[in-house]
């Protein structure tokens, strides 16, 4: 499966919004700079919380904020709404080539989205010192994307690296009584 297809189906953001949503996030957009954005995109979220467009911009925000535990709650409810749509109601942890076969049936850039998210709520949890449930996220997306389209591959050689400099030198640490 290649999973920079585009071809199999509408990206997240076709997805067709009410006016008043998609005038909120415009608003937001445009009060980003002033810190006055959230009010806006919350409003959205309300109106349409089951648009991965509202969540995604949601995300967003809240990722170059560096509020990194709320940029995974979105980054879950993304993946909770994307699993409902492809029929893979199963823990991340359970999801399989299998599964994640029928969901191709069904869409290929609902799977590549939920892939993404499932390596962005990884990240975060690394940004959080969550330093096992991130790699544990990653290592499932690498399982999957066997091809390692997504670009997995390379975060886990960085943890992976970081790990092995920091076991290093801890034994080359000095008490100073």
């Amino acid at each position: 499966m290649d999973l920079h297809d585009f071809s199999g189906g509408e990206m997240y953001f076709d997805e067709q919004l009410s006016e008043r949503v998609s005038t909120l996030i415009e608003m937001a957009s445009e009060a980003y700079a002033e810190g006055n954005a959230e009010i806006s995109l919350l409003k959205a979220y309300f109106l349409a919380p089951k648009s991965l467009s509202v969540l995604v911009a949601v995300y967003r925000f809240y990722y170059y904020q560096h509020r990194y535990d709320d940029a995974l709650d979105c980054a879950d409810k993304a993946m909770t709404i994307v699993a409902e749509k492809l029929n893979m109601n199963i823990p991340w942890r359970k999801l399989d080539m299998t599964t994640l076969g029928y969901g191709l049936m069904t869409s290929m850039t609902l799977v590549r989205f939920y892939l993404l998210a499932l390596k962005g709520a990884g990240y975060l949890n690394l940004r959080l010192n969550r330093i096992e449930e991130g790699v544990q996220m990653l290592e499932k997306v690498r399982e999957l994307d066997t091809e390692d389209r997504l670009g997995t591959g390379y975060l886990l050689e960085t943890v992976e690296s970081y790990q092995r400099r920091k076991a290093a030198n801890f034994g080359k640490l000095t008490v100073v009584a």
